[in-house]
């Protein structure tokens, strides 16, 4: 995942709250698991002192189209690259991947017994409309991530039982046990505040013409094609603010990006191919960014999701559903390795749990891959008593690289005794298709969070609105509920492993690969920005003056 052995700040995983502290110190946690890897980190660097020109307009090449500009009720990553210019969040993670104020002034103040959390809030500060920004308004924000029929923010809250403010300038939240993913949680997309005049004139069309605080404001969108934002002469740093306009092109074929970077049409690109970065990465006019992920690769398995994801869990009469040694066989099919060095050229790493390497929680324990066995695959389908071949329909984003995984992935399935039948599908159909239940298995991945909470309950626990494969085990739910709410590190660590174990007995999401952030942009351009979360940050940006190189 990461180029070198280790980060350039140790990556801390959010510890668990120590009742009166928002970042515990990660020292009493596992000892993180250390992959070698072979390519070097960039995960690029602020404007600094640097000599830039102000305006210009920044085009982006978007891999793909970001679903509804909508804080509470998005799930793409490539949403989160648009609002991270225009949304502003109580929280950020940095580039080592420590949490850092935002809207915020400081990190969260606990109560001795971790069951209420205050934040101060900025002062001074505009939304884009010209509205104020005060703990009321982070209240309607926070309130309608919890409570919004369709938000896929509840979950990733933990169990607040009220949300109230101490002032103009401090948010207190109350909880029902303490939960310690809090803070990482409004970090992301949880903690990204609203104007709540265009909430209460837009309502649930606010992703239409979203607005909050941040470097730049929503111009347009023309879908399928561009979104375009300006700059906001009203956000309270606007003196390090430089572009004029970003453009975010949707440019789904990476071939086209890279085409599109050398002739100079385009000046920034993510998640470049690596069939195309190598050669990207030797050219004088382009930089290569590389950062690892938090995040995993792989494909949801349909074992309850009939009423959409969050709806209870209903059987699906088929032996993939209802019996865990087909999924298990399904897994033991794999060759993972064989599978990243043959399509990704070794840029991205085997994936198998999703406890990311290098980070606090990842121990050998609840990292480790299962063996390539094909053997024990067809043993299991045997005593399962499916015939052979058993047939899988998979839908599969229609991009060459997913493609071509895909069909790797298919020839090995075929050595442990299943048909995988690929249906290429568009991203937003693929979004859609998760929510709603209407697939059989889905080549989709996750960006990843820096607690693990985030990569675990949102998918797993009964009832959450990210619990794409609708998967129900009453037992999980207390592992994961427990490691949310205690505050010994060690003691989340060895929850964790236990969560990993019964999710990889069940499999009802099946971890492949972890990638790489593969972002590159013209040397005309600095101040490009891309962490472990996977977004890449252009809203202090700015076109190189001339004569600096």
């Amino acid at each position: 995942m990461f180029g070198r052995s280790e980060l350039r700040g140790p990556i801390r995983a959010l510890a668990a709250v120590a009742v009166a502290i928002a970042l515990a110190s990660c020292s009493s946690a596992p000892p993180p698991v250390h992959v070698a890897t072979t390519h070097a980190d960039d995960y690029g660097t602020p404007v600094g002192g640097q000599k830039v020109r102000q305006g210009g307009d920044l085009v982006m090449g978007l891999s793909n189209e970001p679903d509804r500009l909508d804080p509470t009720t998005s799930s793409s990553l490539y949403m989160r690259y648009v609002m991270s210019t225009i949304c502003e969040k109580l929280y950020d993670n940095d580039s080592s991947g420590n949490l850092v104020p935002q809207l915020a002034t400081e990190l969260p103040h606990f109560s001795d017994d971790g069951l209420t959390v205050t934040i101060p809030l900025r002062t001074g500060v505009q939304f884009a409309d010209g509205t104020t920004f005060n703990s009321t308004a982070v209240r309607t924000s926070l309130q309608r991530h919890l409570t919004l029929e369709g938000s896929q923010r509840t979950g990733e809250m933990g169990p607040i039982t009220e949300i109230d403010t101490d002032g103009s300038a401090s948010i207190v939240l109350k909880f029902s046990t303490p939960f310690a993913p809090i803070t990482a949680a409004l970090a992301d997309r949880a903690g990204m505040i609203m104007s709540p005049t265009a909430l209460r004139e837009e309502g649930k069309d606010f992703g239409d013409h979203p607005v909050c605080v941040g470097p730049f404001k929503f111009a347009e969108r023309i879908p399928q094609q561009s979104i375009v934002v300006e700059r906001d002469s009203l956000y309270y740093d606007a003196q390090d603010v430089h572009f004029d306009r970003i453009v975010y092109r949707t440019m789904t074929d990476p071939k086209a990006r890279a085409a599109a970077l050398r002739s100079g049409d385009i000046q920034v690109a993510d998640t470049m191919s690596p069939q195309d970065v190598d050669a990207l990465s030797t050219d004088p006019r382009l930089h290569l960014l590389v950062s690892g992920s938090f995040g995993f690769q792989g494909f949801y398995l349909n074992i309850g999701n009939v009423d959409g994801a969050g709806k209870p869990a209903k059987p699906i009469e088929t032996p993939l559903a209802t019996d865990a040694r087909v999924r298990q066989a399904l897994s033991l099919s794999i060759d993972r390795q064989a599978l990243v060095d043959q399509v990704f050229k070794g840029w991205y790493e085997p994936a198998c749990t999703p406890i990311a390497p290098r980070t606090s929680y990842a121990t050998q324990a609840d990292t480790a891959c299962p063996a390539f066995d094909p053997d024990r695959a067809r043993q299991l389908l045997a005593e399962a008593g499916v015939q052979t071949p058993y047939p899988v329909t998979m839908q599969v984003m229609n991009v060459s690289d997913q493609l071509q995984y895909a069909q790797a992935l298919q020839a090995d399935l075929a050595l442990g005794g299943f048909d995988l039948r690929i249906v290429p599908t568009e991203y937003s159909a693929m979004l859609e298709a998760q929510k709603r239940g209407t697939y059989e298995a889905l080549l989709l991945g996750w960006s990843g969070r820096l607690d693990p909470d985030g990569n675990i309950s949102r998918f797993l626990t009964t009832g959450s609105s990210g619990n794409y494969s609708g998967y129900s085990s009453a037992a999980l739910d207390e592992v994961l509920s427990w490691a949310a709410h205690t505050t010994s590190p060690a003691r989340r660590g060895a929850l964790y492993e236990q969560a990993v174990r019964a999710v990889t007995r069940a499999n009802p999401y099946v971890y492949t690969y972890r990638l790489r952030n593969l972002t590159v942009h013209s040397n005309e351009v600095t101040g490009i920005e891309v962490y472990a979360d996977g977004a890449v940050r252009l809203g202090k940006a700015a076109f190189v003056a001339d004569g600096n190189s």
